[in-house]
């Protein structure tokens, strides 16, 4: 079976061929800047990557485009498109309504399109995905992948907002938590490495966007995202949690609307925000190096909070067994990963500085008398969400 794995952005489109046979990626690559003229591919086959500038001013266009590369004599990876047997979308938000992955209806549309004021960078992306391949193939079976489906298995006491009750009853306002398919992907290759999956696992997926889960026994009970995936621990341009009165003071002050306070909250906050400088981890992180002083309380607030977190997150377990650092940043970044650990010592968390020193690799990284084990395990959310729509399809 090969699958063809969809990641919709508002201006971009990432994507997956697999080969479920083997679990090889058959292709791989990103559509950017679609709805301008200057958009452009970039395709890879196996070691072969290719930038080509080709105008996509739509899905539609872009989704098209992408799947006659596919095909593409100079580089193809498939002699036709019926060789594709279903298509797995990453969705992000499906309210209270979806719990698990899904065969993709018009009822499922509908539901996403209900969501969009919960995740409104997401979840009309992934509508335009969605009608754009039912467009370009309409009779291939769509399976939706949701951020938010594992964490269902969170108690009520830890996702219900201390306010009145009558708003989760009216408009579903609660807890959601998000990155679900990359903590599951995460957990599960942990129980793989270590033979059983009696754990008590907390997982940092740290990134552009990035959240923490405490999973125990292969189940979410606590994450660090709430409403929308603004919540949690601060991101590159996302707030992250604070008092809730910053928010109406500003909005009072700058005489602006919740709508612009909301692209404030996604968009410039965060530790470019903090920093002043451009919304890149990586260069953030440097110019903390550097001993810039707006940079070093950036990233020092990163560490602090997310170190903070896993504290919060091993409460809901009472203990935790194992720590796991992934995303772009958990998985590349040594600093932040060591400086991270460093404040968790007193929990036991002891970090082998040599280990540490890579950059991508499955690695366990705590010393020998860690109490608490210590991997890097990169993400993969593409095969999870390929080995979801198998499960339904099949």
């Amino acid at each position: 079976m090969k699958i063809l794995v969809l990641n919709c952005g508002s201006s971009s489109l990432k994507y997956q061929l697999i080969n479920m046979e083997n679990e090889e990626v058959l292709a791989s690559g990103k559509y950017e800047r679609i709805g301008e003229k200057e958009a452009f591919l970039t395709h890879k086959v196996e070691d072969k990557k290719v930038k080509i500038e080709k105008s996509a001013f739509n899905h539609t266009e872009a989704i098209d485009f992408t799947l006659k590369q596919l095909t593409n004599p100079e580089y193809k990876v498939i002699d036709s498109l019926d060789e594709i047997n279903a298509i797995g979308h990453r969705l992000v938000h499906g309210g209270e309504k979806i719990a698990d992955s899904v065969i993709i209806d018009e009822n499922v549309i509908n539901i996403l399109k209900e969501c969009e004021d919960l995740a409104p960078l997401h979840n009309p992306a992934c509508v335009l995905g969605i009608q754009a391949c039912k467009e370009v193939m309409p009779e291939i079976p769509m399976v939706g992948v949701f951020d938010t489906a594992f964490h269902q298995t969170i108690s009520k006491e830890k996702y219900i907002y201390p306010i009145p009750y009558e708003y989760y009853e009216k408009y579903g306002v609660r807890k959601y938590g998000f990155h679900g398919t990359s903590h599951k992907f995460v957990s599960q290759r942990i129980s793989e490495i270590l033979g059983h999956d009696d754990l008590k696992i907390i997982t940092c997926h740290l990134g552009q966007g990035s959240s923490l889960c405490a999973i125990e026994n292969g189940k979410s009970v606590e994450t660090s995202m709430g409403l929308t995936p603004i919540a949690g621990i601060p991101m590159v341009t996302r707030s992250g949690d604070m008092d809730p009165s910053v928010l109406t003071y500003i909005m009072k002050k700058e005489k602006i609307s919740a709508q612009q306070m909301e692209d404030i909250l996604n968009k410039q906050a965060g530790i470019a925000g903090m920093s002043n400088l451009a919304p890149d981890f990586r260069e953030i992180e440097e110019k903390s190096t550097q001993g810039e002083e707006k940079a070093c309380i950036a990233i020092n607030k990163f560490n602090y909070s997310v170190a903070s977190y896993i504290a919060k997150c091993a409460v809901a377990m009472n203990g935790v067994d194992v720590l796991v650092f992934t995303g772009g940043v958990g998985e590349n970044q040594i600093n932040i990963r060591k400086n991270i650990c460093k404040q968790l010592e007193f929990m036991g968390v002891k970090i082998d500085e040599e280990a540490n020193n890579m950059r991508g690799e499955e690695k366990k990284i705590s010393k020998q008398d860690s109490k608490v084990l210590i991997y890097v395990v990169p993400t993969n959310e593409e095969l999870m969400i390929a080995k979801e729509t198998q499960r339904l399809i099949k």
